[in-house]
């Protein structure tokens, strides 16, 4: 049977999503206590493999299992034995042509920065800090020039295994709530670093160092060292994960605004 799991984790704590031999991961975490359920090793496969320090929402996995368990037992038996930084939020089974990567429409990130003269106290680790004024306004219109199918190559992580440099972003907005900045992010998939490397610019560009067409000079450069910065992993969430109706996988209400033909582009390798 493959069932497939939404997740949710505070990633202050872990080196990342991926299984590492001698580091705390969020993987690691999962496959372990859903074998303690099964009562055999389980591997599982997510949707996007976030970052250390990033945290999740609702990240989309799933796994193959011969143990004959009802869902809400794979829920209570899996939550009993995480640590407390990690949550199953609902599990289902789904058909045999599932699958949490390469079966995704669309992943949805948000950056949150508390925008304010002071750092937080309470979200040290859940939200990046940002002491000057920054205006949403440029943020917003300098992101522009990266919505659309492009070469993020100036945008990607310089030990990126992606064989493909290619993305298609569908929309970036940029917004204030009170004293927090937001950014959100919808891609066919994305590139190692890519949106903490866009986030970066759009800071840059949001506190007056440079003016918004430079996102798009530095999308078109396909050179990393013209981007600027890497902003910090503790303001990005992995929010949520699109897929065909078909799969039955519950939906966030941002992915209305996809494109029609959304559907019809391949996630690269």
């Amino acid at each position: 049977m493959r069932i497939a799991l939404g997740i949710e984790y505070d990633g202050s704590g872990f080196f990342g999503w991926q299984w590492q031999k001698t580091k705390r991961t969020v993987q690691a975490s999962v496959e372990q206590a859903l074998g303690r359920v099964a009562d055999e090793a389980v591997k599982v496969v997510g949707a996007g493999r976030t970052d250390a320090g990033v945290h999740a929402l609702e990240q989309i996995i799933h796994f193959e299992t011969r143990s004959a368990r009802d869902m809400r037992a794979w829920i209570l038996g899996a939550n009993s034995n995480l640590p407390e930084d990690v949550r199953v939020l609902w599990a289902r089974p789904v058909s045999e042509d599932f699958h949490a990567r390469y079966s995704a429409i669309a992943r949805f990130y948000r950056y949150i920065v508390l925008n304010r003269a002071m750092k937080s106290a309470l979200q040290r680790r859940q939200i990046t800090w940002h002491h000057s004024a920054l205006d949403c306004e440029r943020m917003h219109n300098a992101a522009r020039y990266l919505i659309g199918e492009h070469d993020f190559s100036a945008f990607r992580a310089h030990d990126c295994q992606s064989r493909s440099r290619c993305r298609r972003v569908y929309f970036i907005s940029v917004y204030r709530e009170d004293d927090k900045v937001v950014m959100d992010f919808a891609a066919n998939a994305f590139l190692h670093h890519m949106v903490r490397n866009i986030a970066g610019v759009l800071l840059d560009i949001g506190a007056g160092k440079r003016e918004p067409a430079w996102a798009g000079q530095v999308l078109d450069s396909r050179e990393r060292q013209l981007g600027g910065v890497t902003a910090p992993p503790d303001g990005l969430y992995l929010v949520a994960v699109h897929y065909p109706e078909k799969f039955g996988i519950p939906q966030h209400p941002i992915f209305a605004r996809l494109p029609a033909d959304a559907g019809r582009f391949d996630v690269p390798e």
